[in-house]
């Protein structure tokens, strides 16, 4: 990769389809993070004859734009390099698809937590009277003292380590 360097903004062309995807808060948010510590990542550029033609950083750009600097911080790519990253930043449905894989991740993983939390909760509540269970009582035969099946993944494999099972 070569070594980011200054270019002159008005000399940046944007393709008219790359414009489409401005979000306006994106660019808002990229430019308060500028006025605190400057431009971190640099955009990327290739040359097409005398001029440049955006690749990659499109709401830094228009972030530089918005605060009035008339240069930024920049790489040029190659042409291969370019037409790549085209290709990927064509598939968005992929993109969207990682995302959202993600976030239901993320909430099957806080559900699952708060359910063992009150769990935990519900164990260590003093209970009003001892009750007799089949732990408790020897007679008591093998099929009733049975568990109930469980109710989450990560429950299963809890039962199946305490009862010595494989998974």
């Amino acid at each position: 990769m070569s070594k980011p360097e200054s270019f002159p903004i008005e000399k940046i062309f944007v393709p008219t389809k790359r414009k489409k995807d401005i979000k306006p808060e994106v660019v808002a948010e990229i430019a308060e993070s500028m006025l605190d510590i400057g431009q971190q990542a640099p955009i990327s550029v290739r040359t097409e004859g005398d001029r440049l033609v955006l690749v990659e950083g499109l709401h830094r750009l228009e972030a530089c734009k918005a605060l009035g600097e008339t240069t930024i911080l920049g790489v040029v790519v190659a042409p291969e390099l370019a037409q790549h990253r085209k290709l990927l930043s064509e598939r968005p449905e992929v993109e969207a698809e990682r995302l959202k894989m993600a976030r239901l991740k993320q909430l099957r993983l806080e559900r699952e937590a708060a359910e063992a939390s009150k769990r935990v909760h519900e164990t260590e509540a003093p209970r009003a009277r001892p009750t007799q269970g089949a732990r408790d009582n020897p007679k008591a035969s093998p099929s009733r003292a049975a568990k109930s099946p469980p109710k989450t993944l990560s429950d299963w494999i809890t039962q199946q380590k305490s009862s010595g099972g494989r998974y």
